[in-house]
């Protein structure tokens, strides 16, 4: 299953002006299909959009894009099942990943401020969000496109096709 890059954004509450630059830059790319060349779609899937909907929240909260693009990679490398359970910490510096209670209390040792995300909630969030929205099945062959009523151009796309 993929997502276009409307359906992305508003899973993740971002513009598409940032998924662009994310995609553009290599931060968030899609892995479903990516672009290739003008008029091409993108199609984000779901571990794809759990990763915008992080790179958000740890903007939101001042994080550099530096210190993201590291968390990013790491969160990369770690397997689908892995990422439910984790949680991300931050002081607004560096990011964390927490593994047990007690890498928490070292973090927060020293008097400094942080926050958490919970990945598994981020989660359950966009999952919540994607079931609102449509997406395109994509396979061996033709995709079939689920056009979301607010898309305007796809469903042109669609039926100047049929």
């Amino acid at each position: 299953m993929g997502y276009r890059g409307p359906t992305a954004c508003a899973a993740a509450g971002i513009t598409y002006r940032q998924l662009d630059y994310w995609a553009r830059t290599g931060l968030v790319e899609p892995t479903v299909r990516p672009a290739h060349g003008s008029g091409t779609q993108r199609l984000y899937g779901f571990r794809d959009i759990l990763v915008l909907k992080i790179v958000k929240r740890l903007l939101d909260t001042g994080v550099s894009l530096q210190n993201i693009r590291i968390a990013v990679a790491h969160l990369r490398g770690r397997g689908i099942g892995d990422l439910a359970g984790m949680t991300l910490m931050s002081d607004g510096a560096s990011v964390y990943e927490c593994t047990s209670y007690d890498e928490v209390i070292d973090l927060v040792q020293g008097g400094q401020g942080v926050f958490g995300i919970a990945v598994g909630a981020v989660w359950r969030e966009v999952e919540g969000s994607l079931a609102q929205l449509q997406g395109e099945h994509t396979g061996a062959g033709e995709a079939i496109v689920q056009v979301h009523p607010g898309d305007e151009l796809a469903r042109r796309r669609r039926d100047k096709a049929v």
